[in-house]
């Protein structure tokens, strides 16, 4: 059963989160709490066993980041299954042959609700559209990109999570 605050505030509202200030029993100070609409990943894999990753700006970071295909569940009535294989063609122009659920990840539970469901897809060989504006595709062996996740080199915790998920559920193997 989950627990419920003593108190709860709302500090600021955006499209895609809000800030609540909340006394929980026991703490001595509020938490300043991110309440999030969550999102979706996609890990695609090509017939030939490559994935396809974006490089794009995150502000935040101040600099690039090498991820998979992931948006927020933002629109209505749409599943994340339904944003993964959205966000995949809308970022890469790749469509899937297959899409299926690997697991998920609360990001960052200390302070924030956002939980990001992560799929693999198995792609066409080629794509059918360009990239979105501000999107470069790194499209690299499978092994490579395991290999680096395992080493500590795939800094975003979703991309590194997805392609240690595949693995384990042999879904990398070239079809």
């Amino acid at each position: 059963m989950p627990e419920e605050p003593l108190s709860e505030e709302l500090v600021f509202e955006s499209a895609i989160f809000s800030v609540h200030r909340e006394a929980w029993p026991g703490a001595d100070h509020p938490y300043d709490l991110v309440r999030h609409v969550g999102a979706a990943g996609v890990l695609p894999v090509t017939p030939d066993g490559d994935v396809i990753l974006v490089r794009q700006l995150r502000p935040a970071i101040r600099q690039p980041l090498i991820e998979i295909p992931a948006g927020l569940l933002d629109q209505q009535e749409e599943d994340a299954l339904s944003c993964a294989a959205r966000e995949l063609l809308e970022e890469t122009g790749y469509r899937h042959t297959e899409i299926e659920f690997l697991g998920g990840v609360y990001t960052t539970a200390g302070f924030s609700d956002e939980y990001v469901h992560l799929f693999w897809a198995r792609t066409e060989a080629e794509p059918e559209a360009k990239p979105e504006p501000g999107i470069e595709l790194v499209k690299r062996p499978f092994a490579e990109m395991l290999a680096a996740a395992r080493a500590g080199r795939i800094r975003d915790a979703k991309t590194a999570l997805a392609l240690l998920l595949a693995e384990a559920r042999g879904v990398t193997t070239v079809r």
